[in-house]
Protein backbone atom coordinates (compact mmCIF):
# COMPACT_ATOMS: atom_id res chain seq x y z
CA UNK A 1 0.00 0.00 0.00
CA UNK A 2 1.57 3.34 -1.39
CA UNK A 3 1.43 6.48 1.71
CA UNK A 4 1.17 9.83 -0.04
CA UNK A 5 1.23 12.17 2.92
CA UNK A 6 0.24 16.09 1.98
CA UNK A 7 2.00 19.37 3.52
CA UNK A 8 1.02 23.13 2.73
CA UNK A 9 -2.41 23.66 3.75
CA UNK A 10 -3.40 26.66 5.25
CA UNK A 11 -5.76 29.81 5.68
CA UNK A 12 -4.86 32.52 3.21
CA UNK A 13 -6.63 35.83 2.04
CA UNK A 14 -8.55 36.27 -1.32
CA UNK A 15 -5.93 36.66 -4.05
CA UNK A 16 -2.79 35.19 -2.31
CA UNK A 17 -1.03 32.22 -3.49
CA UNK A 18 -0.16 28.76 -1.64
CA UNK A 19 2.24 25.88 -2.76
CA UNK A 20 1.36 22.17 -1.90
CA UNK A 21 3.37 19.00 -1.51
CA UNK A 22 2.83 15.40 -1.81
CA UNK A 23 5.62 12.60 -0.80
CA UNK A 24 4.68 9.43 -1.76
CA UNK A 25 6.66 6.15 0.11
CA UNK A 26 7.66 4.90 -3.55
CA UNK A 27 9.88 6.52 -6.19
CA UNK A 28 7.53 9.21 -8.07
CA UNK A 29 8.33 8.24 -11.15
CA UNK A 30 6.85 4.59 -10.86
CA UNK A 31 2.90 5.94 -11.12
CA UNK A 32 2.04 6.15 -14.17
CA UNK A 33 -0.15 9.02 -13.24
CA UNK A 34 -0.61 11.50 -10.12
CA UNK A 35 -2.75 13.84 -9.19
CA UNK A 36 -4.10 16.36 -7.23
CA UNK A 37 -8.21 16.45 -6.54
CA UNK A 38 -9.82 18.74 -3.75
CA UNK A 39 -13.19 18.16 -1.94
CA UNK A 40 -15.33 21.16 -0.49
CA UNK A 41 -18.27 20.58 1.99
CA UNK A 42 -21.47 19.16 0.41
CA UNK A 43 -20.02 18.45 -2.62
CA UNK A 44 -18.62 15.74 -4.85
CA UNK A 45 -14.56 14.99 -4.87
CA UNK A 46 -13.13 17.30 -8.55
CA UNK A 47 -9.99 16.72 -10.25
CA UNK A 48 -7.68 19.71 -9.84
CA UNK A 49 -4.82 18.59 -12.24
CA UNK A 50 -2.70 15.64 -13.02
CA UNK A 51 1.09 15.24 -14.03
CA UNK A 52 1.36 11.30 -15.69
CA UNK A 53 4.87 9.73 -16.05
CA UNK A 54 6.08 11.24 -18.86
CA UNK A 55 5.54 14.75 -17.93
CA UNK A 56 2.17 15.74 -19.57
CA UNK A 57 -0.57 17.88 -17.49
CA UNK A 58 -4.00 18.19 -17.35
CA UNK A 59 -5.96 20.98 -15.62
CA UNK A 60 -9.33 21.36 -14.79
CA UNK A 61 -10.98 24.47 -16.71
CA UNK A 62 -11.54 26.39 -13.26
CA UNK A 63 -7.87 26.18 -12.68
CA UNK A 64 -6.21 26.74 -15.92
CA UNK A 65 -3.85 29.68 -15.75
CA UNK A 66 -3.80 30.07 -11.43
CA UNK A 67 -2.44 26.52 -10.78
CA UNK A 68 0.41 24.44 -11.80
CA UNK A 69 1.52 21.01 -10.88
CA UNK A 70 4.97 19.41 -11.19
CA UNK A 71 6.97 17.36 -9.36
CA UNK A 72 10.67 17.23 -8.50
CA UNK A 73 11.92 13.55 -9.15
CA UNK A 74 15.30 13.97 -7.54
CA UNK A 75 12.71 15.22 -4.06
CA UNK A 76 10.33 12.47 -5.11
CA UNK A 77 7.55 15.25 -4.61
CA UNK A 78 4.25 16.06 -6.34
CA UNK A 79 3.67 19.94 -5.91
CA UNK A 80 0.69 22.25 -6.48
CA UNK A 81 1.15 25.57 -7.00
CA UNK A 82 -1.68 27.78 -6.69
CA UNK A 83 -2.16 31.51 -7.23
CA UNK A 84 -4.74 34.11 -7.20
CA UNK A 85 -7.06 31.99 -4.85
CA UNK A 86 -10.58 32.54 -4.35
CA UNK A 87 -13.18 31.78 -1.64
CA UNK A 88 -14.15 29.42 -4.05
CA UNK A 89 -11.25 27.39 -4.00
CA UNK A 90 -11.63 26.54 -0.26
CA UNK A 91 -11.65 22.65 0.02
CA UNK A 92 -9.29 19.88 1.49
CA UNK A 93 -7.20 19.16 -1.06
CA UNK A 94 -5.70 15.56 -1.59
CA UNK A 95 -2.85 13.94 -3.28
CA UNK A 96 -4.01 10.88 -5.71
CA UNK A 97 -1.55 7.82 -7.13
CA UNK A 98 -2.17 5.55 -9.71
CA UNK A 99 0.26 2.78 -10.36
CA UNK A 100 0.71 1.24 -13.39
CA UNK A 101 -0.57 -1.76 -12.08
CA UNK A 102 -3.99 -0.01 -12.01
CA UNK A 103 -3.56 0.21 -8.17
CA UNK A 104 -4.91 4.01 -6.76
CA UNK A 105 -3.89 5.55 -3.36
CA UNK A 106 -5.22 8.53 -1.80
CA UNK A 107 -3.27 10.86 0.73
CA UNK A 108 -5.26 12.47 3.70
CA UNK A 109 -5.68 15.61 2.78
CA UNK A 110 -4.56 18.84 3.54
CA UNK A 111 -7.04 21.60 4.07
CA UNK A 112 -7.23 24.91 2.28
CA UNK A 113 -9.17 27.78 3.52
CA UNK A 114 -9.35 31.30 1.49
CA UNK A 115 -10.97 34.15 3.24
CA UNK A 116 -12.32 37.06 1.66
Amino acid sequence: QVQLVESGGGLVQLGESLSLSCVPSTNIFSFALMAWYRQAPGKQRELVASINRYGMTNYANSMKGRFTISRDITKNTLYLRMNSLRPEDTAVYLCNSQATSGDVSWGQGTQVTVSS
